[in-house]
């Protein structure tokens, strides 16, 4: 199940360009640091297999612990990054673009590096001095000026007014230089942090080095005649030669990736072309004459978006034949009858999913969908348990919500449908509805019931920043 869920950021406008640029596995252009940033995608198969890939990796970084979670975002360029200290974001292009395990693998123990390293934290006291210097240097510039207008008012002198100038523009260069030095190095860390985890837990880092590789190939025009004191990550073929100086002496570099986490890699990277692009394109990469479990996967689920559900039902049924305990196959059947208006038969192949899935809460979220959308009453009751349920586990996925708001609004509980919607709408980032649902739901409830507690949290909250 693909969902597109908005991502809100906030920071200033210096902090945020530095700090993306600094912790970006290439540098991000301006565009990101804006106050919206780009929608998440959310999809168990996906988010399973890059927790899969990630967990030895931060257990030898020493973050097993810290619940770090992997965000993807609807990008379908090569990029990964992370921008508070808790979440890995990868963008789709860059799992598409990954032939191999090993690939993105190399691509998340560089940013397991930054995480490590505490690059954020330390970006942001050098940030937070540099801002204080330029503010040092902007007002004896600004008293230099202010007494250069009086002299030359009196004298007809400019100079000081001239030094003044300079005073403010000089060390705002040399701040700028200096903070540039210092993500390059940061980046360097990175990278060698991330070939010294991969070594830890017996993996390759030649899919890190074959990465950064084809960066430099497609960066070398671009980045010919830069200045390297005005980048924020080292010059493309430098970084390419020391790391693999080093990386080339790990004892698996000629390791090979296991061909059954291959084929899982491959099967995510079939459901992310046949959702993310065109049809002619994913025909293209997959076409008939590819009989592979991976090419199937995502002629059927192109097939079913464009409006052949009899022909992507019977692929889809084909899939699960071969392989009958995969629940990714069970819950795109399920979607595909959900979403061409047949929800009561949807619900079937969507419990065998939550099943086999270890009741995984977003598949329970479109169980809970199916269940609602037949406006079969008697499904009521066990929408609002399972949905109860996936919001308990996932209490950031508004469709959650949204379903359960109108699960309850079925049992004429109207006080938990309001406050349902509150949460739903306060998710989403729409403050104004959550706050005026939120201020009904309090008249519902009973004062101090758990109820109108939640409901007074949100009316009293400011906006989520994520």
């Amino acid at each position: 199940m693909l969902l597109q869920i908005a991502l809100r950021r906030k920071a200033s406008a210096l902090t945020a360009l530095v700090t993306a640029a600094a912790i970006a596995l290439l540098p991000m252009p301006a565009v990101h640091a804006q106050a919206k940033g780009p929608p998440v995608l959310r999809d168990t198969e996906t988010e399973q297999l890059l927790r899969d890939y990630t967990r030895p990796i931060l257990r030898v970084a020493g973050l097993e612990k810290q619940n770090i979670q992997m965000v993807i975002i609807n990008d379908g360029s090569f990029n990964a990054f992370v921008a508070d200290g808790r979440r890995i974001f990868v963008n789709w292009g860059a799992i598409l673009q990954s032939e191999t395990p090993n690939q993105i693998i190399g691509v998340l123990a560089h940013e397991t590096g930054h995480l490590a390293g505490g690059h954020l934290s330390k970006l942001r006291q050098q940030l937070a001095t540099a801002q204080t210097q330029m503010i040092i240097a902007m007002l004896l510039g600004a008293g230099a000026i202010a007494a250069g207008s009086v002299q030359r008012g009196s004298a007809g002198n400019n100079g000081l007014a001239n030094a003044g100038a300079a005073a403010i523009a000089a060390p705002q260069e040399m701040i700028r230089r200096t903070l540039l030095s210092y993500q390059r190095q940061q980046e360097e860390n990175a990278d060698r942090a991330g070939v010294k985890f991969l070594t830890a837990t017996g993996q390759s880092p030649k899919g890190m080095y074959e990465t950064f590789k084809r960066f430099t190939s497609e960066s070398l025009f671009a980045s010919r005649g830069a200045d390297p004191y005005l980048q924020s990550h080292p010059m493309p073929a430098e970084r390419v030669a020391a790391l693999q100086e080093f990386a080339s002496t790990s004892p698996y570099w000629n390791k090979k990736d296991d061909p059954a986490l291959q084929l899982r890699h491959d099967m995510v990277r079939a459901k992310i072309s046949a959702f993310m692009e065109r049809p002619e394109t994913v025909y293209r990469r997959y076409p008939q004459t590819n009989d592979s479990l991976p090419a199937r996967y995502a002629r059927a689920i192109s097939t079913y978006l464009h409006g052949d559900l009899r022909s992507a039902l019977t692929q889809i049924d084909a899939l699960i034949q071969v392989q009958p305990n995969n629940p990714y196959f069970y819950e795109v059947r399920g979607q595909a009858l959900l979403e061409s208006g047949k929800p009561a038969e949807a619900i079937p192949a969507l419990r065998k999913a939550v099943q086999l899935s270890n009741n995984s809460p977003l598949i329970e979220m479109l169980l809970g969908q199916a269940l609602v959308g037949t406006d079969n009453k008697a499904y009521t009751d066990d929408a609002v348990r399972i949905l109860r349920a996936a919001v308990a586990r996932e209490p950031e996925a508004a469709l959650g919500y949204t379903q359960l708001a109108m699960a309850y609004g079925r049992k004429g509980d109207y006080a938990e449908a309001d406050l349902a919607s509150a949460q739903a709408a306060y998710l989403r980032g729409d403050n104004k509805t959550a706050r005026e649902l939120a201020t009904r739901a309090k008249t519902r409830f009973a004062v101090g019931t758990p109820g109108w507690v939640k409901a007074d949290d949100i009316v009293a909250a400011k906006p989520p920043r994520n």
